[in-house]
Order: C-alpha cells, then structure tokens, then sequence
C-alpha cells in the first residue's frame, strides 16, 4: 500500500488546565479538599493561609524591626509590592494553551472519575483511615487466649473462617471436617471446639440457627433473672409456638399464668437475634458538612462551613520579588507559582459558588422537609437542580457526590434529597423517601399480635391516594431491614 493523505473533519471536546483543576477540585469530599489544598500549599510558595499571614504579622510586630530586614520596609513599600503585583497579574495570560483532550482525562460517564489525586501516595496520612477490628479478628484473639492443642485451634481456625457477618454458623461441621484436612480431625472434636467457641464473645455467636443463639445466651444469664429456666425451656421445647406467637398453647403446656409468660417474653426480646452485629466491621466514616442549613426570621437560610477549607491568599512578599525585566529561570519559576497560585484560588472560589448555588436550590425545593420530616420530601431528579441553577447534569451529580449538609433533620448526603416519584389520585407526585416513611410509620403503630401485611399497607396508602403495587411496598420495606409481617408476629 502505497501512503496517502487524507483530510478528516471531525469534533471532541478540550480542557485548559483551569477547567481541569476546576472540576477536580468541585467532586473532591471535604477531607479530600483539605488534603489538596494542603499538597498545594507545600509545592507553592505563592500560596498562603490568612491564619498563617496574621501569625507571621504578629509574630513581626513582637519581635520589632531589624535594620537593614525586610522587615523595616515602610508602608508605602507595601502599596508599591501590590501595584508591582497587579501590574504582572494584567501581563500573564488568563488561559493556557489548550493541552488536553476530555476523554485522556475523564470517562464518558458523569461521576467516574476517581477524585482522589494522591491514592498512591504513601504519604497520604489523611487517606489512611483507622481500621476497626472484623468479628473474625475479635473471635481469633480470644482463641489465642484459650489453652487449644494443635489440631483443636487448627479446628477453632476453620469455624471462625466459615462464621457469616451476622454471627451464625452456616457451613456444616462435615464440610468443617473437610476443610480441616487432618485425619485426626472427627466430627466429635470438631462440636467440642464449636462448644468451646460458642462461650466466646459475643453471646450467642457461632450459632447453627437463631435457636441455638437465643439458647446459648439464655443459658449465659444469670440466676438474678427469675424467668432465666423458663426462657430456657420455652427455646428448648416450645420454639415453634414461640415463633408462631401461639400464647394459647404455650400457657396451656408450661401451665402458667399471663404475667409470667409476659415476662419471659421480655426477656427473649432482649436476646440479640443477630450476635455478630455485637462487633461492627465497617471502618468509622467521618464526615465534615459543607454547608449548614438553618432558619433565621422564618426563612432557611444556606451557609458554607467556614472550617471545611482554609482561606487563602497570595504571599505579598514573594509575589514583591518579580521583576518584570529580569527573565531569570528563578523569577520564572516565581511567575509560574504566581499565576498557578491565583488559579488556584479562582478554582476554589468556583467551587464554593457552584456548591452554595446547588444547596440553596435544593433547599428550596425540600423545605417541607425541613419543616416536616420525610413524609413532606418532593421527588426531585438531577435535571430539576441542572434547570434550576443553568448547569449541567454532570455538574451536578458531582457536586451532589460526598457532600454533606447540616440540617436540623440531621446531617445528610446532597443525595439523599434525591429520590423518584410516585402518581397519586390527585395527578400530583409522591417521592419514594415519603412514601418509606409512610410504611415505617405504619408498621411502627401496628399490633404486634396482628402486624400488617404488604397488601394492607398497599391499600392503607392507596386510601391516601398514593397508588403502589403490593411488590412496590415489599421493595421499599426491604431497603429498609424490616422484616415481612409473619416475622414481625411477636405475643401482645
């Protein structure tokens, strides 16, 4: 093949830098942003916090002018450093040339793009976040305090791998047999050191099903508990009654009265169904609002956390030492810093802008909210905030994404004021967190002797005029852990 050339039109879309920084800066989390600004203040010298400038006066002013310092520079000085200042601000341009194209830097897809500009770094001290212990690393410390023979803690080992995260033993001693790899290992030994596990912390755990749970815990009370045998006999021999709310049947068998079988009900409820919740897994979450939302004279107002970034300036003193005719590579360097320093500042600006914007048409549209609580939230998508404030979805999504805002309903996610809607009679639009306060309203005020079921619910809210399938009730009471109504069934 012989080579041509061929002329193409075509179309993409370009960053500066300036909007590279703009963007990256506005999908940042707080801890995020600090650790940036940080980073910035270390590799810039321009930069500076207004604390760090008050500090440094005082310190000058303590201290006394030294002859021959800097320090002694009459105030006229200072004014001629700013106008110096300003005078090589007009010089430098206001745009770099255009070195980047969209798609080298971010997906296609809103909200892809990691933020996190220094993950690898190991330096990072803000990204390593302190880790709690998981319920396995608890139960294995235990075991280490447990006089174990070998093969007894090569055992106690394999059962602790196989105990889910809510405590419970699913996998079966036989397969535990297996796993073991050890001829000396036999299903006898292995329900001894299960015994033996099940005496650890937390009661209940390592349980084979919540019987043997609430058992193992019944068993652990002590004999100050004057329902402590009964509890016990009702979990051995009448569980199925138990869970079958029969209280007919389980006095008639025990042969006892209301008020004991009340009180040993009680006590069953105090049991923890789920043991390994005992022991939380999860990393802690620390989060830093972005705005506070407050009522001042009967309106709600919208402020931004002033601790959530530092405010910075331009170091006067620095920015004095460039001469415009000296091309020098040390006062280029000074210019870069400069002009990198004041789009610094612009980005951050731009983002506290857009986020205030963001809030305070999100605030406006969700005041019921505020006023009343979720069963008042308004669905709301992206594209009303996008419409309302003339931006893009995209811009949105990444505003919205990990910022927060202090409310006197509790400090919540931008997105959690997001949610999809649902018809009603009247040809309005019910929001799917209203709704789920609805049902948890709902079944928080049922009997516990004859709880609701999904089909109820369905109608009670269709008497409201809110339409939702059956199915629609069982989805939204799934998300949020209720459980469905023949489990919620409990004795009066």
């Amino acid at each position: 093949m012989k080579p041509t050339l061929q002329l193409r039109l075509g179309q993409h879309l370009t960053m500066t830098p300036q909007l590279q920084q703009a963007i990256k800066l506005l999908q940042l989390s707080t801890l995020d942003l600090k650790q940036e600004i940080q980073d910035a203040l270390d590799s810039n010298l321009m930069l500076e916090t207004e604390e760090d400038r008050a500090q440094a006066e005082n310190a000058g002013k303590k201290e006394g002018p030294v002859e021959g310092s800097a320090s002694s520079e009459t105030p006229g000085n200072d004014i001629n450093n700013e106008q110096e200042i300003q005078i090589e601000a007009q010089q430098m341009p206001d745009e770099l040339p255009v070195d980047t194209v969209w798609d080298d830097l971010y997906d296609s897809t809103p909200g892809l793009s990691s933020p996190a500009s220094s993950a690898g770094d190991p330096t990072d001290y803000l990204a390593q976040q302190s880790s709690s212990e998981s319920l396995q690393d608890y139960l294995t410390w235990q075991m280490q305090l447990s006089h174990l023979s070998p093969l007894d803690q090569q055992i106690a080992e394999a059962l602790i791998d196989s105990i889910e995260d809510d405590g419970y033993l699913h996998t079966s001693l036989e397969d535990i047999v297996a796993a073991v790899n050890n001829p000396d290992a036999e299903l006898e030994e292995v329900e001894a050191v299960l015994h033996r596990i099940q005496a650890f912390d937390p009661p209940g755990i390592a349980a084979r099903d919540p019987r043997e749970s609430l058992l193992i815990q019944a068993r652990q009370l002590g004999n100050d508990f004057d329902s402590r045998e009964l509890v016990i006999e009702i979990l051995e021999r009448y569980f199925e009654l138990l869970a079958n709310g029969d209280q007919t049947a389980l006095k008639r068998r025990l042969k006892i009265s209301d008020e004991e079988l009340a009180e040993a009900v009680q006590l069953i409820r105090s049991l923890n169904p789920h043991p390994g919740t005992a022991i939380p897994g999860v990393p802690p979450a620390y989060i830093e609002p972005d705005v506070f939302v407050s009522k001042q004279n009967g309106q709600w107002v919208v402020e931004l956390n002033p601790d959530a970034a530092p405010r910075l300036r331009v170091n006067a003193s620095y920015a004095g030492m460039i001469r415009r005719a000296d091309n020098s590579s040390d006062n280029v360097t000074m210019k870069n810093h400069l002009q990198e320093a004041r789009w610094f500042i612009k980005s951050l600006q731009s983002r506290n802008e857009t986020l205030l914007k963001v809030a305070r048409a999100i605030v406006s549209v969700q005041q019921n909210f505020l006023e009343y609580g979720e069963e008042a939230m308004k669905p709301l998508v992206l594209r009303d905030i996008a419409e309302a404030v003339e931006m893009h979805e995209s811009t949105i999504s990444r505003v919205t994404t990990q910022k927060y805002m202090h409310t006197p309903r509790g400090t919540l996610e931008f997105k959690y004021f997001f949610s999809s809607h649902v018809s009603t009679s009247g040809g309005g639009e019910a929001s799917a967190t209203a709704i789920r306060a609805l049902i948890r309203k709902l079944i928080g005020a049922e009997k516990p002797n004859k709880p609701l079921s999904d089909n109820k619910i369905a109608t009670i809210l269709a008497e409201q005029g809110i339409k939702v399938a059956r199915r629609t009730v069982a989805k939204y009471r799934e998300s949020m852990n209720i459980p469905p109504s023949n489990e919620r069934k409990r004795l009066a």
